[in-house]
């Protein structure tokens, strides 16, 4: 039930920082809008660290899945924002929300158990995100390159972004099992910070609007919150936790539609609901 209640958590508030980054990415762009969602959890959760101290589990396996989560976060979230810059949010949040299937494989793979009947599911899953990213559209209402360019590049970086996030969610699991929740999520701001904020600012580009800030804000709190959710949760099922933390992209799509007034083909839905409903029957099987 815990497991449960960690993945919903954590698929209700990344559905709604998919939705505040999707605005954020179009103002300020992909790197800087990372610079500062790197910053913002560093500075939430530095005091955090600071106050526990080094836990006594920290060895050098623990180190090695800080690392994976860590590289795999970051470069995660920046295909995924550049993907939000590119595409539609009801095509861009499906695609991502693979990376709880991903890391649901993984697990299995590293001896989890997996449900009778979870195959074909994944496999559904498959063929829903092939149709959510090949279907056809008009032309881009925006510049003269057509509907179906952006599409294709935004679900190729979604789909890059899943697995690199789906790895790190995996790898949060690892750590998270042993240690506290924060140091799981520390290496992954450290090393934006490291990698992206400061690059960022150094060439001037570290750029904030009075619009955009209040998302921005919102996205940085709640990409801690969600995948200390997702941290928690795993701690009693990782395949659970994480292909139900995989359902913000039906909130997201719905947020899309409601906020952005986005348009999607009936193939594009059709392939969008096919990857829904197979991970909510995923989750299901796997909860039972």
């Amino acid at each position: 039930m815990l497991a449960v209640a960690g993945g919903l958590g954590a698929a209700l508030v990344f559905a709604i920082v998919t939705l505040c980054n999707a605005r954020s990415s179009r103002i300020i762009g992909p790197q800087a809008l990372l610079g500062w969602i790197m910053m913002i959890g560093l500075v939430i959760l530095a005091p955090f660290a600071i106050a526990d101290g080094l836990p006594g589990g920290l060895d050098a396996r623990a180190g090695m899945w800080m690392a994976v989560s860590g590289i795999g976060d970051v470069a995660g979230l920046l295909l995924a924002y550049s993907a939000l810059r590119a595409g539609k949010v009801g095509i861009v949040a499906p695609l991502v929300s693979t990376q709880g299937a991903i890391a649901a494989v993984i697990a299995v793979l590293a001896g989890e158990p997996l449900a009778d009947g979870a195959a074909p599911l994944l496999a559904a899953i498959a063929i829903g995100v092939f149709l959510a990213a090949t279907a056809r559209g008009r032309e881009f209402r925006e510049g003269k390159i057509s509907d179906q360019t952006h599409r294709l590049r935004a679900s190729g970086l979604a789909l890059g972004a899943a697995l690199a996030i789906g790895a790190s969610l995996y790898a949060i699991s690892q750590v998270s099992v042993g240690l506290p929740v924060v140091w799981a999520l520390l290496p992954s701001r450290v090393l934006g910070v490291c990698v992206m904020t400061i690059p960022v600012a150094l060439r001037g580009k570290l750029r904030m609007t009075r619009s955009t800030a209040p998302f921005v804000l919102i996205a940085g709190c709640g990409e801690v919150l969600g995948f200390a959710l997702f941290g928690f949760g795993s701690r009693h099922g990782i395949a659970v936790t994480a292909v139900l933390s995989s359902l913000f992209a039906a909130l997201a799509a719905i947020g899309g539609y409601l906020l952005f007034r986005e348009r999607l083909s009936r193939v594009q839905l059709a392939g969008i609901g096919l990857v829904v409903a197979a991970v909510a029957t995923l989750s299901g099987i796997q909860a039972a």
